[in-house]
């Protein structure tokens, strides 16, 4: 395990040891993180289903608006510089601890500026209660900045059980916090309620769980290399937040609070699943195709091993919500949301969508190429944002179509850019694909033709369960089965099973 001392320039090194345990460590992380995943989808879904029945359209509307100018200043919160600490092979106590004290600053800058920016977002909105929840929403940013380095370190110790428990944690108290303020009728104070306890959390968890404690900054150490590699990560960060939240705050300045918070609860339930396989999984493959640099054979195979479990995963949750949004919306956000079903519909593409392109971003920029990854981002943002302007005139529903038209239609150029003299071809991708696919087409049609027959005898709940079974259902057997993809999936689970035992036979004795 790295180590930091924080007495002298001792420096963290990633061993031999630990590099040749790699592949154990990944396939348990991620073993790890998809439960920890699977817990938050419950929690964060738990919650979504309470808080939409006790709140309405427009206090999400108003959180949206608020969201939309807090999560661009938030870019700016880390610049990167975790990422910067994973990455690096090397990295000393006094660079960890200068960018600890940089996020600091930062943090606090930040905070300041979200207050200093409330009138005008005020003014963009014509909304005045905007002026006090930004105002609340400005703490997150001065707690947030204490945790950067600390995060970074348990990430890069690769010491996910440890981030499992704290990202629960801070999720359980920050939905109980949520909910409880919106029993009480705080109406959208319960959003912002809920933002600002995760993040107290959080950083109470990171700091009692690292030994480390931060030293005074010093300049030199490297750091410029690191403030380089940060800096190009946040550009690229701030070109993909603007393609991938312009509809958000278009939505929000033409159509209202109320047509914003129908689309962005639609928006949010359909990239949850998303959100969450991706989170566990990038937790997991950044810092080790970060530590494969050098080996390329290894960091291809593992590579395209999880390119193929994130589309695999990602198709059946793709034709599920396209399939069955109705239901979806009516069970989980409650009969008055039914207008966010067609946009619940249309956005379903952009699951499979971004299943196919983020895991290479993750490749890029853990193998050093931030600036390829950059010039990406300004393919797609400015397309994205194309799409949006050109459904602005028909609301909620034509962003949906424009954003996910768009998305899909940038599948294929991007692959081919981000796969171009890495050592990873078009037919590697292809053989990934083929598989997941095949099952998914098959899927697919078997889950509409049950839809056709049964959309009216049975209840929505029933219609939801018995779809999702046979739609999931005959895909995994298609897939592990026909497709022999059984092997595959065991081999990754045997692999998790292994060095769980192994751990606990080491702790125990």
């Amino acid at each position: 395990m790295q180590t930091l001392n924080t007495t002298s320039p001792q420096t963290i090194i990633f061993d031999k040891t630990n590099a040749d345990n790699l592949k154990w460590k990944s396939v348990r992380g991620g073993a790890v993180t998809l439960v920890t995943q699977g817990l938050k989808f419950v929690l964060t879904t738990g919650s979504t289903m309470v808080l939409a029945r006790l709140l309405t359209p427009e206090d999400f509307g108003l959180q949206g608006m608020v969201l939309a100018m807090t999560g661009f200043i938030a870019l700016f919160g880390d610049i990167g510089l975790s990422m910067a600490t994973v990455q690096r092979d090397v990295i000393t106590h006094e660079q960890t601890s200068t960018l600890f004290w940089v996020n600091a600053v930062l943090g606090a800058t930040l905070a300041i500026l979200v207050g200093l920016l409330a009138p005008v977002l005020v003014a963009f909105y014509h909304e005045p209660r905007l002026f006090w929840m930004a105002i609340g929403s400005a703490a997150t940013f001065l707690i947030g900045g204490l945790g950067v380095q600390h995060s970074a370190l348990l990430v890069r110790e690769m010491r996910f059980v440890t981030l499992a428990k704290i990202q629960i944690s801070s999720l359980a108290v920050s939905s109980t916090v949520g909910i409880g303020m919106a029993a009480l009728g705080c109406g959208y104070w319960a959003l912002i309620g809920s933002m600002v306890a995760a993040p107290v959390i959080t950083v109470a968890g990171m700091w009692f769980s690292v030994s480390w404690v931060p030293g005074m900054p010093r300049r030199g150490y490297g750091l410029r290399s690191a403030l380089h590699f940060g800096g190009t990560l946040t550009l690229n960060n701030l070109v993909v937040y603007l393609g991938y939240n312009m509809e958000k705050i278009l939505l929000g300045r033409f159509w209202g609070a109320a047509a914003l918070g129908l689309y962005g609860r639609a928006y949010s339930l359909v990239n949850l699943p998303t959100t969450q396989l991706h989170s566990s999984i990038y937790t997991v493959a950044f810092p080790a195709f970060s530590r494969l640099q050098g080996d390329l054979d290894r960091l291809r195979s593992s590579f395209l091993k999880v390119y193929a479990t994130v589309v695999s995963l990602s198709i059946p949750v793709t034709i599920c919500c396209i399939l069955f949004a109705g239901e979806m919306i009516r069970i989980a956000l409650g009969p008055k949301w039914s207008q966010a079903v067609p946009i619940f519909r249309l956005l379903g593409p952009t699951v499979l969508a971004f299943g196919m392109i983020n895991p290479f971003g993750w490749f890029l920029i853990s193998t050093g190429r931030v600036g390829r990854s950059f010039k990406i981002s300004l393919l797609i943002a400015p397309s994205v944002i194309l799409g949006i302007l050109m459904g602005l005139h028909y609301g909620p529903k034509g962003v949906a179509f424009g954003y996910s038209a768009v998305m899909t239609l940038l599948i294929l150029p991007v692959v081919v850019w981000a796969v171009h003299g890495t050592g990873i071809t078009l037919s590697d991708i292809f053989k990934a694909l083929k598989p997941p696919a095949l099952s998914g087409l098959i899927a697919a049609a078997a889950g509409l033709v049950f839809k056709i027959i049964l959309n009216g005898p049975l209840t929505p709940i029933l219609r939801l369960i018995l779809g999702l079974g046979l739609v999931l259902g005959l895909y995994a057997w298609i897939l592990l089965i026909v497709m022999r993809q059984k092997d595959f999936f065991a081999d990754l689970a045997k692999h998790a099973l292994r060095r769980n035992q192994h751990n606990t036979q080491k702790t125990d004795s």
